[in-house]
C-alpha cells in the first residue's frame, strides 16, 4: 500500500500565501496524474486542482483559479500546491491524490492513494 505524506500546512494570515508538499516516500510510481482536494469542518470533500504527469497539463477549481498553482517534480512522485491571497474559506484539512490510470481528474473517486492531509487554517 502506498501512502502519500503531505506537508506545509499551518495558519497563515489572510491574503497571504502558502505552499504544500505531497510526496511518496522512496517511492516513484507511474502516474496519470496527481491532485489536491479538501475538506473543511461539516463539508463535503472538494476538489482544488491536478496535474497529469504526461505533459503537465493542470486543471483548476473555479473557486481558486488564479490564486493557485500546481506543479510536480520529474522523475519523483512529488506534488506542489501554491495558493496565494488565501482567505478564510480557504481553512480546510487539504489532501493530495494520485492516480495509476486515466480518470476524471476532478473525481475523488477516481484515485488510488491518498495521503492523512494537512491542516491549512486562514483566520477571519
Amino acid at each position: 500500500q502506498v501512502q502519500l505524506v503531505e506537508s506545509g500546512g499551518g495558519l497563515v494570515q489572510a491574503g497571504g500565501s502558502l505552499r504544500l508538499s505531497c510526496a511518496a516516500p522512496g517511492r516513484t510510481l507511474p502516474l496519470y496524474a496527481m491532485a489536491w482536494f479538501r475538506q473543511a469542518p461539516g463539508k463535503e470533500r472538494e476538489f482544488v486542482g491536478g496535474i497529469r504527469w504526461s505533459g503537465g497539463s493542470t486543471t483548476y477549481a473555479d473557486s481558486v483559479k488564479g490564486r493557485v498553482t500546481i506543479s510536480r517534480e520529474d522523475g519523483k512522485t512529488t506534488v506542489y500546491l501554491q495558493m496565494d491571497k488565501v482567505k478564510p474559506e480557504d481553512t480546510a484539512v487539504y489532501h493530495c491524490a494520485a492516480a495509476r490510470g486515466f480518470v476524471d481528474i476532478a473525481r475523488s473517486s477516481s484515485y488510488d492513494y491518498w495521503g492523512q492531509g494537512t491542516q491549512v487554517t486562514v483566520p477571519s
